[in-house]
């Protein structure tokens, strides 16, 4: 990292918070002057006021990216292009990590370690994945005879829509922005309203980067407004949703009361940390259930809180994750050392604390952690043993620092218990066998199966959920250009010439 916490601290002191909307190339206040609070959730305290975006901003942004998405300077121009101004958006990215983490950090309460990671690598290697598929992106020719020529060709569906969460706020926006520029969109991006701040910088690299005005307009606020706004908008064509199984399905509602939009979804999970009677359990292991349930203070969409654990190996999986959990460092999410920061806001920190509480009442056994007395809104690491499939914190998603272990005879019963939830995004197994593996992999009805580690995959492979977790849509991969082209058929009768 070369870096220390007083140099983060100097950065986060000098940083130039812009917190204005970004629309048609210009920042800018709400047209009725809305503002609106974000507040650094490791100490309570308020960083600045930024734009609440109404009706009339969504209006105006959606009309500034479909002028710029039909008059082509975006969307019909050459492939060779986009990919160069990509490319250069993520040097920019690169240039600015340190600035760009911060204010991530200070905006959301993540570490400082996470936040460096998902800015100035994973973030950057997105835009540049994507810069690099926006040439290689073919249409076919489908078989036809001598009189007819009959090309599929793939264009970009118009104005995109994104709308973020507030746990990973750059590096989703990334996730949304890279593809549906390379498709040649045009796309209205709304932040989570906790965590604006990194989403706008962007937009400053945006400019310097030469993306054509109105092609990427940044509109903070709330969901019931801006959000609310977009989904139901009529000129847009196609929205890209991350975010909680509740709000995605008013998504899917503004959809059918507008336009009907295509809605891609990206939504909760419960997700299953399966170790079956043969596997080793290691310190490498214990590692991966460790960072599947408290990497970011478990607030990931893929976290795996339910460890379902052969009841031959509980004893000592129990023992070694409780010695990995007291190793964690709750504290100042800038500093370095520092390896869990804190809850988004104190209302999620009250709704987690209130299903530890329920654990409690519900018969769960409390091995460890629960509240913290740090100023902000932190959570010990917390892990229940003794849990149960009917317990509510085994049935509902925390997302905190919330892990229960789930004693289990046999493998069917692993897979069956691993099935019985309402979602279907992530789960990990681990098995000696590989046999044991590939049948367990097949079975479990989620959108991604990690074997013999904790692992969400890469920008190769695509993610997102069966059931309640997601849409068929997925982000990252080639598959995330989906959700930003239309496939068309051209017909063409020809001539035969002798």
């Amino acid at each position: 990292m070369n870096a220390t916490k007083a140099e983060f601290h100097r950065i986060r002191d000098n940083a130039k918070l812009n917190a204005q909307a970004f629309i048609d190339g210009k920042f800018c206040d709400a047209s009725n002057g809305a503002r609106l609070e974000t507040i650094n959730p490791a100490t309570g305290e308020t960083i600045t006021t930024f734009t609440h975006c109404g009706g009339a901003d969504v209006d105006r942004a959606i009309a500034a990216a479909r002028r710029v998405f039909n008059e082509g300077i975006w969307s019909r121009s050459a492939p060779e292009y986009r990919k160069e101004v990509l490319l250069k958006l993520a040097n920019l990215v690169e240039q600015n990590r340190k600035e760009l983490a911060v204010l991530e950090s200070i905006d959301a309460g993540k570490t400082i370690t996470d936040c460096l990671h998902e800015v100035g690598t994973e973030a950057v290697n997105f835009f540049r994945w994507y810069a690099e598929l926006a040439d290689k992106t073919f249409g076919k020719v489908a078989p036809t005879g001598d009189d007819t020529l009959a090309l599929v060709v793939r264009e970009p569906a118009g104005v995109a829509g994104a709308i973020l969460p507030w746990n990973f706020p750059f590096l989703m926006a990334v996730w949304k922005i890279a593809p549906a520029l390379a498709a040649g969109c045009s796309i209205v991006v709304k932040p989570a309203e906790q965590t604006p701040l990194s989403t706008i910088k962007l937009a400053e690299l945006i400019i310097e980067a030469g993306v054509p005005d109105g092609v990427v307009n940044i509109l903070p606020g709330l969901g019931e407004t801006t959000g609310q706004a977009i989904g139901l908008h009529n000129d847009v064509d196609t929205v890209s949703f991350t975010g909680s199984t509740e709000v995605g399905r008013m998504f899917m509602r503004y959809s059918g009361d507008s336009n009907l939009k295509s809605i891609g979804l990206e939504m909760g999970g419960k997700s299953p940390f399966i170790v079956l009677d043969d596997a080793d359990i290691n310190d490498e292991l214990i590692e991966h259930s460790a960072m599947a349930a408290f990497w970011n203070g478990g607030q990931n969409c893929s976290a795996n809180m339910r460890q379902i654990i052969a009841e031959p190996l509980v004893d000592t999986f129990m023992e070694k994750m409780l010695n990995r959990v007291s190793e964690f460092r709750l504290g100042d999410p800038l500093d370095p050392e520092t390896t869990i920061g804190s809850m988004i806001t104190k209302e999620h920190k009250d709704m987690v604390m209130g299903y530890i509480e329920k654990g409690n009442q519900e018969g769960a056994n409390l091995i460890v952690g629960g509240n913290s007395d740090l100023a902000g809104y932190f959570i010990e690491p917390t892990v229940f043993d003794n849990v149960t499939n009917d317990m509510t914190i085994a049935r509902d998603e925390i997302f905190g620092p919330v892990l229960g272990v789930m004693p289990v005879k046999t493998m069917e019963e692993a897979l069956a218990i691993a099935s019985d939830t309402d979602y279907g995004l992530h789960a990990s197994v681990f098995t000696r066998d590989i046999d044991r593996a590939i049948s367990m992999a097949r079975k479990l009805p989620c959108g991604t199966v990690s074997v013999n580690g904790f692992s969400e995959g890469d920008i190769k492979t695509p993610f997102g959920g069966y059931k309640q977790s997601g849409s068929m849509a997925r982000d990252n991969g080639t598959e995330a250009l989906d959700q930003y082209l239309q496939t068309k058929t051209i017909w063409i009768s020809t001539q035969p010439v002798c």
